[in-house]
């Protein structure tokens, strides 16, 4: 089964419920949650001196998956290397995924009604994880050096596409 589409889970509505048992933490814990599809959070020179910093923000609430992030960061990354070079720029991801996202999978087709749970213990499996941003929240960071602002805008245009709700490009 593939991935579902990004519109199921970009709503911010409320915090899902989440087990909390205090007697015994353990089964407070969500198993088998798939690994984070970020690889790197960090891209570039970090030791660089960088005069020009941008900032992709969010305009409201959001969930980003993380796939989508990843998607934002290499194509932002392959635009930067090529106009700059590898050392002429620092991409940074100023979120983290931490929120598990969960679905109750179900069954179809002929006969799927007797084998079938419906609602009935519906907590869901993990299928990936989601970072939840509020409204003018920082998402992506660039530092640039000087001459080179429409090549920094233009990559983050990129990333913005990648990107689930409505998002805006701002400097500091």
């Amino acid at each position: 089964m593939g991935l579902r589409p990004g519109r199921c889970y970009h709503e911010l509505k409320k915090k899902p419920y989440t087990r909390v048992s205090i007697r015994r933490p353990r089964i407070s814990y969500v198993k088998g949650v798939p690994a984070s599809k970020i690889h790197q959070f960090e891209v570039g020179n970090r030791l660089g001196d960088f005069p020009l910093t941008y900032y992709i923000e969010a305009e409201r609430d959001i969930q980003i998956r993380s796939n989508a992030l990843e998607a934002a960061r290499i194509v932002s990354t392959k635009y930067l290397t090529k106009k700059l070079g590898e050392n002429s720029f620092f991409l940074k991801i100023l979120v983290f995924p931490f929120h598990v996202l969960r679905e109750n999978s179900m069954a179809t087709g002929a006969g799927a009604d007797r084998f079938s749970q419906g609602m009935r213990r519906s907590f869901g499996k993990p299928i990936g994880t989601a970072t939840r941003v509020k409204t003018n929240q920082k998402i992506f960071m660039i530092r640039t050096p000087l001459n080179s602002e429409e090549v920094a805008k233009i990559a983050l245009k990129r990333a913005i596409n990648k990107l689930p709700g409505s998002c805006r490009i701002v400097t500091r």
